[in-house]
């Protein structure tokens, strides 16, 4: 005899049933979880709920997605949720990271093809929202830095805050983004032929900065995002412009509170050092 299901169990069931079709195999299996009452059927009230999932979910893709909402007009947003959606299910209990793919998803949409910015105004978007909702970390003082001896320097790691991000993108999405604010210029015009932009999304002092960045200096950044060393992010730098400035970068971003903590991964243990 087959135990009855647990409370998680059934809720997980009932959530699938949520996402498939009201005469999908996961929706029957599920409607018997749900008693019987006066009034709507066991199968109407699952799709009522349905509709309030999708609904809500909708909404919070709205929220988060503002620019690109208004740049594709609402109805085709809306199918565009409903794929999200189908191809992202939720998972989790909040909503803080559902959206993570939806710059992905609208690269792989030929119907967007007549907007080409519009997955890098959803990662500009999807940044944004990432820090406001990250949690408050202590920046970097400089201090620390001239106690590590200056031989050893150069092997250090810089850990970027939780509250930033990189953004690059060969459109003007920053512009694009502050032409559909409330507070626009009804009369504010943008062209393409601006060419691309290179972005830090920080919170500092409770509010959401964008730091115009070079591309060096964003390739920096990214790379001592990744783990590298301020050796290794340093010479990818130099790749991308020859006279990339490591002390003036180092000491800009210092004073911006764009780190939060350094990495001692090759330097000599205490034991080690003479």
């Amino acid at each position: 005899m087959n135990a009855a299901p647990s409370l998680p169990e059934i809720q997980l069931q009932v959530l699938d049933a949520l996402r498939d079709r009201p005469d999908g195999a996961t929706a029957q299996r599920a409607v018997r979880f749900l008693k019987e009452a006066p009034g709507p059927s066991s199968h109407q009230r699952l799709q009522v709920y349905r509709n309030n999932l999708r609904e809500g979910l909708t909404a919070a893709l709205t929220a988060v997605f503002p620019v690109v909402a208004q740049l594709v007009g609402e109805p085709y947003f809306r199918q565009v949720a409903r794929l999200y959606m189908t191809r992202h299910p939720l998972r989790t209990g909040h909503l803080h990271s559902f959206g993570q793919q939806m710059p992905d998803l609208l690269r792989t949409l030929p119907a967007a093809s007549d907007c080409p910015y519009l997955a890098d105004v959803a990662a500009l978007e999807w940044a944004w929202h990432e820090v406001y909702h990250e949690a408050d970390t202590q920046p970097l003082e400089a201090e620390l830095l001239q106690e590590v001896p200056a031989d050893q320097q150069m092997n250090l790691g810089l850990q970027l805050s939780a509250a930033a991000r990189v953004v690059s993108s060969p459109y003007p999405i920053l512009r694009i983004w502050q032409a559909h604010q409330e507070q626009a210029d009804p009369l504010f015009r943008i062209s393409l032929d601006e060419g691309g932009i290179h972005l830090l999304v920080l919170r500092r002092n409770l509010e959401i900065e964008f730091v115009l960045l070079d591309e060096s200096e964003a390739s920096w950044l990214r790379e001592l995002q990744a783990g590298a060393t301020l050796a290794q992010a340093t010479e990818v730098a130099l790749d991308a412009r020859l006279s990339f400035d490591l002390l003036g970068t180092m000491r800009r971003h210092l004073s911006l509170g764009t780190f939060s903590a350094l990495s001692f991964a090759t330097l000599p243990t205490v034991g080690e050092q003479t």
